[in-house]
């Protein structure tokens, strides 16, 4: 009898989902209509078919007479599984050889290697999530820091996405009010209360816009924050970056000039990466070799998310200090802050002309002196309008979801503007489709096999 499944859920498929390379573990993934009676094929120890689902069997994996390896098998029975279908998990030892026998001989007993992400696919199709939580699932394994992991485990638990769930039940209703009077239409009616719509709709403005404003720290908590450290010649640029960092990354000396390359590193504040590349000392200057560092800073500041001027307390004035950022040509919107270094050896009178300037924090380096306010001020620098600490904040960080967003808000705002300019019903029901398709587009509710290959094809293959 044919399968009523599609092709490709019809195969069983099979993939490494352990990290390839030599380790004391490897993990074989089946998933798939066929994944118990194939497993059952070649596993000896228990038959397979007689046992409950969420057990665990020792046995010998073999070919013919031939043993493969000791393993212990993990059984899954559909619906009760990552992807609903009946899944086999194999941990074997994690030797290259014995897990490309065991795909091998998979594969020749009738399973297909698995593409891509094609498992969390199986897993969207077959209604396990929506398609943003499965993106928070690439998103979760990715996760290297605490706010990172924060976001995308709320995310794959479906908070975003009953967020979106709610803005699209109010504005459905609306809209089938609306395709209700185009049924009507030469009766001249009116089923949707306008100053009601209008209430709704600027209310749903305001959530979405909410949203597209937190995927800058969304993007920030995703992918870190770049920040260039620059400033003149013997300012403690490498003593700031030392200190940050809390090690000796980068030479510190008295002589001008030691810093002729970007040194680099990273570590986390409150949860969130910042990227720190300390760079050479700006001034003008005959060192060929000098000068190139120079223009790598100046290059780098371009390509930075945050900017930490550096400057010396002691020997720069407040005209000097704003003509040196002038320099920088930071790009419109880059935050630059200005940090006056050595405060712990700078006279009263030197402390008193930048103590109230904007934007700046006065720190001792060497010392430590000022790290906690200048780390706090980095921090809300970066969240803007700040971050709920208990996570129940929905925050954006797929750049899919964002171009989404905008598109819905681009017709949210067409209606919002036909319904003042008295549009004709037909034109207004039509933006709010496309508002509603916008949304539809995150979740996966409204979707096409372009989208999802795009999609799922960025995961790892055992996933």
């Amino acid at each position: 009898m044919a399968s009523l499944l599609p092709p490709s859920l019809s195969d069983t498929i099979v993939a490494l989902s352990t990290p390839p390379g030599a380790g004391a573990i490897a993990l074989v993934r089946l998933s798939g209509p066929q994944a118990i009676s194939i497993t059952d094929g070649v596993f000896i120890g228990k038959r397979l078919r007689d046992q409950a689902g969420h057990t665990l069997h020792y046995g010998t994996i073999r070919e013919g007479e031939r043993i493969i390896d000791e393993v212990v098998v993990s059984l899954y029975r559909s619906p009760h599984s990552y992807t609903r279908e009946d899944v086999v998990e194999i941990s074997a030892h994690g030797s290259d050889y014995i897990v490309q026998e065991l795909l091998s001989l998979f594969v020749r007993r009738g399973a297909r290697l698995a593409e891509a992400g094609e498992f969390t696919k199986r897993a969207f199709l077959h209604g396990a999530f929506d398609l943003a939580q499965a993106e928070a699932v690439a998103d979760l394994i990715a996760s290297d820091s605490q706010l990172s992991h924060q976001v995308a485990m709320r995310q794959m638990r479906g908070g975003f996405s009953q967020e979106l769930k709610e803005l699209r039940s109010r504005l459905i209703h609306f809209a089938a009010l609306l395709e209700l009077e185009l049924d009507f239409g030469e009766e001249d009616v009116e089923f949707a209360d306008r100053t009601g719509l209008v209430a709704l709709l600027q209310e749903v403005q305001g959530l979405v816009r909410r949203l597209l404003r937190s995927f800058a720290l969304g993007n920030v908590i995703k992918h870190g924050v770049t920040s260039v450290i620059a400033g003149r010649p013997n300012a403690g640029k490498s003593t700031l970056l030392n200190a940050l960092l809390n090690e000796e990354r980068a030479i510190v000396s008295d002589i001008a000039g030691t810093t002729r390359d970007l040194i680099e590193d990273e570590v986390s504040i409150d949860g969130i990466r910042f990227r720190f590349v300390d760079t050479a000392g700006l001034r003008d200057t005959t060192d060929v070799v000098e000068s190139i560092g120079v223009e790598r800073t100046l290059k780098r500041v371009q390509q930075a998310a945050l900017v930490l001027y550096l400057f010396d307390i002691t020997n720069t004035t407040p005209q000097q200090l704003e003509a040196e950022i002038e320099v920088l040509h930071a790009p419109a919107g880059v935050p630059v802050l200005a940090v006056g270094n050595k405060l712990d050896v700078a006279s009263d009178a030197e402390l008193s002309s930048f103590q109230h300037r904007p934007s700046t924090v006065l720190i001792a380096a060497s010392r430590g002196d000022g790290l906690d306010e200048l780390r706090e001020t980095l921090l809300a620098l970066v969240r803007g309008e700040g971050l709920d600490r208990t996570g129940s904040s929905t925050i954006v960080t797929n750049v899919r979801h964002a171009r989404s967003l905008e598109q819905a808000l681009q017709h949210l705002d067409a209606v919002v503007l036909g319904l003042e300019a008295g549009t004709g019903t037909e034109l207004l029901a039509a933006d709010l489709r496309h508002a509603l398709a916008a949304l539809g587009q995150i979740t996966g509710e409204i979707s096409n096999d372009d989208l999802l290959t795009s999609i799922f094809t960025q995961f790892c293959i055992g996933k």
